[in-house]
């Protein structure tokens, strides 16, 4: 069992000495500026790629330092919810600090001679990890949300242009991440664009139930005379969370003429293994700071040819950069903060403690959460949402159809009083009954609410233990979801 060190205030004093940093703190990582951390030959246009496995630095972290890289955590909260916002260890805290210090030390020298060269470092350590062919196809941005804003906005300006007619669309997941579908929203429908929407079967039996419906809103999207432009796909979606066969699907579209592929892999960097060579997508993009224990904000977006389409990806903040290539662009959007692009190093040491590596922590991850998620679905005589394989760090698991879930309204009030209550920290989703033949059941009737329960290295059994426990109570008590306290969200 782990228990939750209180926490550490850090008193942090600049330096008087100028020179205090006299080099960015690359880490055990730092490399010349023409290095390629993949095969250590020379330049940002290499093209050779034979990984090199990183060597351990540090004897394998233990179960005390997991938790005191982990002990600013909130104490007394099951926190069952990595997949949200993520969690940055101490170390990698440290070295954003050291990073952002040495910019306020002097920051005329830091973007003149620092910046740049800390993030292509940065970007190249991803380039390595993804195994993409050039590092120009790899930029670094906030997060998923601005790289799909990138890539809608390049669609907009073709709808625009009139290289694109008024009966060509994009397709989507119908559970695609609100922002993405907002973004289409903003650019692409006033433009003339339609958007079609693919139903994910859920509760969900295999992959060849998604690939149905896909090939079935591809065909909707030939009606009229019209082309799919553009299809956005989720690597793993939010909620409910279910591994999606993206490689497939982007064969599937290239079959049918799509012009364009975007993969929102938001959960996917740390969760699940990337080959964006081997996918085959044209653009990708991952949080860094969901499962690869970046601060937060930080995204990495792959365009699959270094000038994305035709040269005409841009940042949508327009700076001194503007025409330099997407990379450039992303790199310097006006003074801020860029102290999350430059820690990737500082991540990589972090992970290579642990056994295996990345590989190591995505492979207990996901073994424990469906180890966990199969324990709840047990207690409660309930079931999973996936199969096991169909799953990465995050599993969705049947709610008892005792806790009368009739809404998402109910759900948030469930998700609150789990919170409040309990010190639970967990999504909670709705699903209404379809047709009540192929719906899944409990005893007593229809399941129509689930968790979506996430395991990161600092997660214990007490965490679900105590998220079962709180749902035990609530079903002895006689409470449904209507009869809880609205608490706030």
């Amino acid at each position: 069992m782990f228990w939750f060190c209180s926490p550490v205030k850090l008193v942090f004093t600049l330096p008087q000495n100028p020179n205090f940093f006299p080099h960015p703190p690359f880490s055990h990582h730092t490399m010349n500026e023409d290095e390629d951390p993949r095969n250590g030959v020379v330049s940002e246009n290499n093209h050779h790629h034979t990984p090199k496995k990183p060597k351990l630095t540090q004897p394998i972290i233990s179960e005390p330092e997991i938790r005191e890289e982990f002990s600013h955590h909130q104490p007394g909260i099951a926190r069952i919810n990595n997949g949200s916002f993520g969690s940055c260890p101490r170390s990698v805290l440290t070295s954003q600090n050291t990073w952002l210090l040495r910019f306020l030390s002097q920051p005329d020298d830091f973007h003149s001679n620092t910046l740049r060269t800390g993030i292509s470092h940065s970007r190249a350590l991803i380039k390595t990890l993804i195994n993409a062919q050039n590092v120009d196809d790899v930029s670094l941005v906030d997060n998923a949300t601005t790289a799909a804003a990138i890539v809608l906005q390049q669609i907009g300006r073709r709808f625009a242009r009139g290289e694109f007619c008024r009966n060509d669309a994009v397709i989507i997941f119908h559970c695609a991440y609100q922002a993405v579908k907002k973004s289409i929203l903003a650019y692409v429908t006033p433009v003339g664009g339609s958007v079609i929407e693919v139903r994910l079967p859920f509760p969900v039996r295999s992959n060849d139930e998604i690939i149905e419906e896909f090939r079935k809103g591809l065909e909707r999207g030939r009606e009229n005379g019209g082309r799919v432009r553009l299809a956005i796909l989720d690597h793993i979606t939010s909620m409910p969370s279910v591994v999606v066969p993206v490689k497939e699907l982007i064969g599937i579209c290239r079959e049918n003429g799509v012009d364009q592929v975007f993969v929102d892999g938001a959960h996917a960097i740390g969760s699940l293994r990337i080959d964006v060579s081997e996918i085959g997508a044209d653009f990708y993009v991952s949080n860094l700071y969901k499962w690869f224990f970046s601060p937060p904000s930080v995204a990495f977006l792959y365009c699959r040819n270094s000038k994305g389409s035709d040269g005409d990806v841009h940042h949508p903040v327009v700076s001194h950069e503007y025409g330099n290539g997407l990379p450039a662009e992303s790199a310097w959007v006006g003074a801020r903060d860029y102290s999350p692009q430059l820690v990737v190093p500082a991540i990589f040491d972090f992970v290579n403690r642990f056994e295996g590596g990345i590989e190591g922590i995505m492979k207990r991850n996901h073994e424990e959460v469906v180890k966990m998620g199969s324990m709840l679905a047990e207690s409660w005589g309930t079931m999973l949402g996936s199969p096991p394989e169909m799953c990465a760090s995050m599993i969705m698991v049947g709610l008892p159809s005792r806790i009368g879930m009739t809404s998402d309204d109910d759900a948030m009030r469930l998700r609150s009083h789990l919170r409040v209550y309990h010190g639970v920290e967990v999504p909670v989703y709705h699903q209404a009954v379809r047709d009540g033949e192929t719906d899944p059941r409990d005893k007593d009737g229809y399941i129509t609410g689930y968790v979506r329960i996430s395991h990161q290295v600092y997660n214990t059994v007490e965490d679900y233990l105590k998220l079962k426990n709180a749902i035990n109570q609530i079903l002895e008590e006689g409470k449904t979801c209507k009869m809880l306290p609205k608490e706030r969200t």
